[in-house]
């Protein structure tokens, strides 16, 4: 008994090696499901883009071996944008997939002159307006007339704001049949137009030196023609430092244009100069000896602001507000539990400064890790053209019923039913063992804490999908960092340790409460199973979870009484394994959103119908996995005096839910720089939309129909 005692302080939770093998399959599950969204068919087209693409030709009835323009027709919406082929510090240029009939073929993409944008301190190169990029394609010399020969092509890009981007696609199709090749005047005049967007042949190579970091281009220009607000684009790409400030200088018939390097290189450099407005030269410049002296030249930007349009916030800021997103994410209740468990693994080792440090740094380690995982998967899914958020992995029944199975064994596991701990083992496997029990910790709190956006955190989150990769990793670490944060405090600053209570009979007792917040988070899995699964999946979550706690007391039996539990652990896995592909092969039919008496479904129609007709809206989104989404609607949305006060004002509620993957969700929330829920919009009868806070007060609603 006194053995078993001592284990009952000691366990953190579930056993290193049980909670190692269920959290790892957690992970796998997160990467399956990644795996299958990132292979779904998205219908051409299926919802409004950002920026919208179709197809356009010269004529639809080319003569056997003409060579006949195809135009991919880009229209951003207001506030949006798209990329030029090399993009610059971020941001993906438009990809073309052809799928032609035999013998005909197509040519390279050439894209009008773009513009700049700096977002973040990171260059962009983009289009705001409506630009096509052209495409001439071939129709073979031994083609008939009257055949058919349509052109087909699956088009993928990166619609973007200053806030955040958006992955789309579309699947364009243009009609061709083989014909006399006649182009009409009007045909003629709107791809003259498209033509006079893109850069100009430059008919003699230009030269340029490095100085160290600092490159001159000289380029042929003559001196009597008119040049300002210069800017040279790279086509080179992981040459240049995009977002180093240019100048520009002529010497008699030369334009030599300044800028920074990465480092020293040699051999051509492609790209292309913008010069007066939009006009632009293909420049093609080799090594060479660069003139000297000359007059200046503005360069783009210079009393421009639109050109260089400077955010509020820097990386430095957004990377501080992941940090401190994730820091208030520990006062979230859906992380309560977790907080708990290791106050109670910190107190038991008492005034052990070593130890508590290792086990701070494991527990951090395993945060960061998990989100660095989760949010490189989410990443790479809206690169593959996913319309995903955080918490994404939630929105699958197969992960949320592992992880239901994971919290039940953990609620058994406080309140006594089985341990697994090192009975026997010697002081290094115990060490070692704590170790590990502390990093699938961290690994346990980062996803149990996905289904949260707390303040400062929805920022940050939006922000990364705009930066490069890179940079959006250290997004998501800064998040797992700030999360872990408080531990790291108390495990290497002595004073904050020392408060912590000494270890006795009562962290026995606080294990067992523990237990209760477990076992509330563990119906509240089971309930979002069946919004996901419907009642096959709550019958199969329901079944599985009793299966899951007899075998937990047969394994507890056999702890006490000292027999062999090997098999007991495995067969548990088995379970847990077979319920989950159970699940996952469950399909039921899309239900559309379910809202509350007295409001509408979202539907960004209706909502702009509503805003022109001047009625006042409240818009949010939710999510049954979303526990900070469901205490605030508890606390300060579904109250009698908000729904008075709302009544009487007028007021439309609009609810947008998010448990099941929703891509025209996902993209709206995109426009609010948010990654996630939850989301709080007020659209007054006149002006445009309020961002209401993320923790929701009566008072802050109801002060809106004042």
């Amino acid at each position: 008994m006194a053995v078993l005692h001592k284990q009952n302080i000691g366990t953190l939770a579930l056993a290193p090696r049980l909670l190692r093998t269920l959290c790892a399959f957690l992970l796998a599950l997160s990467l399956l499901v990644g795996g299958g969204y990132a292979h779904a068919q998205t219908p051409a087209n299926a919802s409004p883009q950002n920026v919208r693409a179709s197809i356009d030709i010269e004529t639809n009835r080319p003569a056997p071996g003409d060579v006949v323009t195809v135009a991919i027709v880009m229209d951003p919406k207001t506030g949006w944008h798209d990329y030029w082929v090399n993009p610059g510090d971020a941001g993906t240029p438009l990809e073309l997939e052809w799928q032609l009939p035999n013998g005909v073929t197509a040519g390279t993409v050439r894209a009008p002159v773009p513009e700049t944008l700096i977002v973040s301190g990171f260059m962009n190169h983009i289009y705001k307006a409506k630009h096509a990029f052209l495409v001439d394609v071939t129709i073979p010399k031994d083609a008939q007339p009257g055949q058919r020969l349509n052109v087909k092509v699956n088009a993928r890009w990166s619609a973007c704001s200053d806030l955040v981007c958006v992955p789309e696609n579309a699947k364009l199709t243009v009609p061709v049949t083989v014909g006399s090749g006649k182009i009409s005047d009007a045909d003629r005049a709107r791809f003259d137009a498209w033509r006079s967007a893109l850069p100009v042949p430059l008919d003699r190579s230009a030269l340029y030196q490095i100085d160290g970091k600092r490159i001159e281009i000289a380029i042929p220009y003559p001196r009597s023609a008119k040049a300002e607000r210069v800017w040279f684009f790279a086509q080179t790409e992981k040459l240049f430092l995009y977002a180093a400030p240019q100048s520009a200088r002529r010497v008699g018939d030369w334009l030599v244009v300044s800028g920074e390097v990465k480092a020293g290189f040699d051999g051509q450099i492609d790209g292309l100069l913008r010069f007066n407005y939009a006009q632009g030269l293909e420049v093609r410049a080799m090594p060479g000896a660069v003139p000297s002296g000359g007059d200046a030249v503005s360069v783009l930007g210079e009393g421009a602001p639109a050109d260089q349009e400077q955010p509020p916030l820097g990386f430095g800021w957004i990377l501080a507000f992941s940090v401190l997103g994730g820091l208030l994410l520990n006062l979230m209740p859906c992380v309560f539990p977790i907080l708990g468990l290791k106050a109670l693994s910190l107190a038991k080792m008492g005034g052990d400064e070593g130890e508590a440090r290792r086990d701070a740094v494991a527990y951090t380690v395993g945060i960061i890790v998990s989100c660095l995982i989760l949010g490189g998967i989410m990443l790479a899914l809206r690169a593959a053209g996913e319309e995903v958020g955080w918490a994404f992995q939630l929105q699958d029944p197969t992960v949320v019923l592992i992880l239901l199975l994971l919290m039940v064994a953990v609620t058994a596991n406080l309140v006594g039913i089985f341990e697994v701990g090192g009975i026997g083992a010697g002081e290094k496997l115990t060490r070692q063992g704590g170790l590990s029990g502390s990093f699938w910790t961290g690994v346990l709190a980062a996803v149990v804490a996905t289904p949260c956006t707390g303040p400062f955190m929805a920022a940050a989150m939006g922000a990364a999908l705009l930066l490069p990769t890179g940079l959006a990793l250290l997004i998501f670490a800064g998040l797992g960092f700030g999360l872990a944060l408080p531990f790291l405090a108390i495990a290497f600053i002595p004073a904050l340790r020392k408060r912590m209570p000494r270890p006795g009979p009562w962290m026995v007792r606080f294990r067992q409460w523990m237990a209760l917040p477990m076992a509330l988070t563990s119906l509240a899995l089971l309930w979002l199973t069946y919004q996901l699964a419907g009642f096959t999946g709550l019958m199969i979550g329901g079944a599985a979870t009793l299966i899951i706690l007899a075998g937990l007391f047969a394994l507890g039996r056999k702890q006490k009484a000292g027999s062999p539990y090997k098999w007991v652990v495995i067969s548990l896995l088995a379970i847990a394994i077979g319920a989950a592909l159970i699940i996952g092969k469950v399909t039921i039919e899309p239900a559309g959103t379910a809202s509350k008496a007295g409001s509408i479904t979202f539907n960004e129609a209706r909502l702009n119908t509503l805003r022109a007709e001047g009625k006042p809206v409240f818009l949010y989104f939710t999510a049954d996995w979303c526990v900070t989404c469901k205490v605030n609607e508890q606390a300060a949305i579904d109250r009698t005096e908000t729904n008075d006060a709302f009544r009487k004002a007028g007021m439309t509620v609009m609810v947008g839910d998010y448990t099941r993957r929703d891509p025209d969700i996902t993209r709206y929330l995109a426009k609010y720089g948010r990654s996630g829920v939850p989301l709080y919009l007020y659209f007054p009868p006149k002006g445009e939309a309020q961002i209401l806070p993320q923790i929701l007060t009566v008072d802050d609603l109801t002060a809106l129909t004042n």
